[in-house]
């Protein structure tokens, strides 16, 4: 397969991710400036629900997950994705989202994008299948507290089971191997910078043995 085919792909998904749907939704439909009613300021899904509502926060997400997974199925349909091209081809539509030019190379978490992209990933649907296992996990089951110390774990124990997957049970393509440590890099690295006040705290079963706490109150 011709590389300019792949920089095509790359390109188009760097460029879909970029798109910030879940700040420019609520600042057309709601006049709300997300990145200035929440507390990170981030441009994020979680954000646009927080202060948009779920209805609008629901739009976001959904358009945030199919600007990773379009460009991703697609490529998956017309290159070769055994190929090393293949691995910045996964990751493009999440460094777009994370690095968007159109916010002087700034952007969101890249959490909903990064479902996108595992999505468009079928027939291997057990990667997003064990993303969102680990993420319900620790925001219900055993729930790390604040949410960015949850999100870095969520990404690292799923960047352990792609290991798992590609060494001890040969279900991933080395491209595919690759490009999905390289997607959990870029989450992770863009939750790691610290949060004013954040209190460290985990929590097993929150909502059973105490209704009142919530371990997603914080998103």
């Amino acid at each position: 397969m011709h590389v300019l085919s792949y920089l095509f792909f790359m390109f188009a998904g760097y460029l879909s991710g970029s798109i910030l749907y879940s700040y420019l939704i609520p600042r057309w439909f709601c006049h709300l400036d997300i990145t200035k009613l929440s507390d990170d300021g981030n441009p994020g899904a979680a954000n646009a629900v927080k202060c948009a509502g779920w209805r609008v926060g629901l739009v976001c997400v959904v358009l945030d997950i199919l600007k990773g997974f379009f460009p991703v199925f697609i490529a998956m349909h017309h290159l070769d994705f055994t190929s090393w091209w293949f691995t910045p081809v996964i990751s493009a539509p999440v460094f777009g989202h994370a690095f968007s030019p159109f916010w002087k190379g700034k952007g969101g978490k890249a959490i909903a994008v990064s479902f996108g992209v595992l999505l468009g990933l079928l027939p291997w649907y057990h990667v997003v299948f064990a993303l969102a296992t680990l993420y319900i996990f620790l925001s219900i089951g055993v729930v790390i507290n604040p949410h960015r110390l949850r999100s870095i774990a969520t990404y690292t124990l799923f960047a352990i089971y792609c290991v798992y997957a590609y060494w001890l049970q040969g279900r991933l393509e080395t491209s595919i191997f690759c490009g999905c440590l390289l997607v959990c890099l870029i989450v992770v690295g863009k939750h790691l910078r610290p949060e004013e006040k954040e209190k460290f705290q985990i929590e097993i079963l929150p909502a059973l043995f105490d209704p009142k706490k919530s371990g997603t109150a914080d998103r």
